[in-house]
């Protein structure tokens, strides 16, 4: 063995595209750490153990191996698309068990550009929730294990902060990359529309969610945000100088910030003011109605999702919020609530390029069992916890969440950089900046201690 796990999908590729290494070997080591280690981090719904040894011998049969971005990659792919022969569960019990026909597109755009898909992670049922945990098992965090890792995509984040994957793939329609990457220490970018297809007509959650990468490092960010948009995001041969907001009060009413985060930020500024940015206190006009208007499409959303499933085998909480979403999903679907929140920021964001912003308000719950406890306190956790994401999946403008710094437990800590539409790259610059100026650790300590 080669000690691959834990090196960069970058590194990885470049060594199997040379043929210092064969997919099968990557691979290989990879399920071996997987089954040493997920029987506590609890990342994987399914691994496809047979299935990835399998696929790792076509990539190296591939005549065209030496071009290929991700070249022997394993990658991990969120239990909410589609891998073909495999189930999509969703979390739920009340979802199929039928192996799905094709490749959801991002899966097929992983596999054209040669990575190997060693599994399906663990979401809280239908991506809902903040914590992943359900009948499927509970993510825990691989920096804390008696911590979440978050969710909805929180097996995925776990899966590659324990060094089981370099990559992997997630979604976002109310911080579900964020939250699980700030958790988990890891890099991460929620596009705009477009970015990336969504793969279905209209997109998830009247177009709020996006899909997006878990890594480690800004390279493999933009290594597989290139994949899965079908374009380049090669970093600017003279960044320039960026105004830059910054930002500590919750967007959300009521709730507190606690310090490590507001520390992470201000001392985030400090670095990219040294760097010749335009820095300065700011903060966005947020409505006092954001926490009711993130409240109607987060429960709408789900209730279009539990729509033609049997509702007895869905969670009381997940029942609960679909019920509490039917009566807004008309006004939703409308999106007259979301331009009026553009409308409103906009300006902000005419004055100030980027929005740099805790990417939490509180370190992750206690992992447990959330999805036995009672709707109004698993709402309640979520909104504590992560008030800075929503805003940016209502109003669709990128986002995206960068480590920096740790709490006083030793887990990562994290600060969000917001941009106007279409400035994935500038965000991508500044994440680079910071990496170069704060680096951060890649993986967490040994998932075992």
């Amino acid at each position: 063995m080669g000690n691959w796990a834990g090196r960069s999908a970058a590194e990885i590729a470049d060594a199997v595209r040379a043929k210092r290494v064969a997919p099968r070997e990557v691979v290989a080591e990879h399920l071996a750490r997987i089954e040493r280690y997920d029987g506590r981090i609890g990342a994987f719904r399914k691994v496809r153990a047979q299935a990835a040894l399998a696929e790792a011998d076509e990539v190296c049969s591939r005549a065209d191996l030496a071009e290929l971005p991700l070249a022997g990659v394993p990658v991990a792919v969120k239990d909410n698309l589609a891998v073909r022969g495999e189930s999509t569960r969703n979390g739920s019990a009340a979802t199929s068990d039928a192996p799905a026909a094709e490749d959801h597109v991002t899966v097929a755009r992983l596999r054209a550009a040669g990575a190997v898909v060693v599994g399906l992670t663990n979401v809280p049922e239908l991506c809902v929730f903040g914590t992943t945990d359900g009948v499927y098992g509970t993510a825990r965090n691989p920096w804390d294990p008696s911590r979440t890792a978050g969710g909805s995509s929180g097996g995925s984040a776990a899966a590659v902060a324990a060094g089981l994957v370099p990559m992997a793939l997630g979604n976002d329609g109310m911080g579900s990359l964020r939250i699980p990457a700030a958790h988990c220490g890891l890099v991460t970018l929620k596009p705009g529309p477009g970015v990336v297809p969504a793969g279905v007509d209209g997109g998830y959650w009247f177009g709020m969610a996006e899909h997006g990468p878990l890594v480690t490092t800004v390279q493999d960010l933009r290594l597989m945000l290139a994949v899965l948009a079908g374009t380049g995001f090669g970093p600017a041969a003279r960044p320039s100088p960026r105004r830059i907001a910054v930002a500590l009060r919750s967007p959300l009413a009521g709730v507190g910030v606690s310090r490590p985060y507001t520390t992470a930020v201000r001392q985030a500024a400090g670095l990219l003011a040294g760097a010749g940015h335009r820095v300065r206190r700011a903060e966005p006009p947020y409505p006092l109605s954001l926490g009711v208007t993130a409240l109607r499409h987060w429960t709408a959303g789900t209730s279009v999702d539990t729509e033609g499933l049997d509702r007895a085998l869905l969670t009381r909480r997940t029942r609960v919020h679909a019920a509490l979403g039917r009566r807004f999903v008309r006004s939703v679907r409308t999106g007259d609530g979301r331009e009026r929140l553009r409308a409103r920021l906009t300006p902000f964001f005419t004055e100030h390029e980027v929005l740099l912003t805790p990417a939490l308000a509180r370190r992750s719950p206690q992992a447990g069992p959330w999805h036995e406890r009672g709707w109004l306190r698993n709402v309640l956790a979520n909104t504590a916890c992560s008030p800075f994401t929503p805003p940016w999946n209502l109003t669709g403008w990128p986002a995206m969440s960068v480590p920096f710094g740790t709490l006083p437990s030793g887990a990562p800590c994290a600060v969000q950089l917001v941009g106007r539409p279409g400035t994935e790259a500038v965000l991508l610059d500044l994440a680079a900046e910071l990496e170069r100026l704060h680096p951060w650790q890649r993986t967490a300590p040994d998932p075992a201690c």
